[in-house]
């Protein structure tokens, strides 16, 4: 009979809302702990660095290790005709560097564009 006394006060206690007014209680003391702790993590970490510390690009503008230059196409080498190119006789790249930028017509492209895939449209060259 003392378990039955048990189960009714347990349910009386539920019933009227203290259990979870304490659940809450409970819950809002573990968040007050978790901004309390993440504060005194923070107030830990070194301060941002002034926008003068800050690193700066090089006066030439470009990012450490980048490179810029110019290609053209390789050169095919030419054959008498009898005799037929192997694979090892031929350049690694099919592009080489060139000092100069290519010209500005040689930059545009003439051939005909059939647009972007599954676009519909005709493209830039009809």
């Amino acid at each position: 009979m003392n378990t039955l006394s048990a189960e009714v006060l347990a349910a009386g206690v539920w019933q009227s809302g203290l259990a979870q007014v304490l659940g809450g209680l409970v819950l809002v003391a573990v968040l007050i702990t978790a901004f309390w702790f993440g504060y005194r993590v923070r107030t830990r970490e070194p301060r941002p660095p002034q926008p003068e510390e800050q690193p700066h690009r090089p006066d030439t503008g470009a990012l450490p290790g980048e490179m810029s230059e110019y290609r053209r196409p390789a050169e095919m080498p030419q054959t008498d005709g009898e005799h037929r190119l192997m694979p090892y006789q031929l350049k690694d790249a099919g592009t080489e560097t060139s000092p100069d930028p290519p010209s500005e017509e040689k930059r545009k492209w003439g051939g005909i564009s059939s647009g972007g895939f599954g676009s519909g449209g005709p493209g830039h060259g009809d």
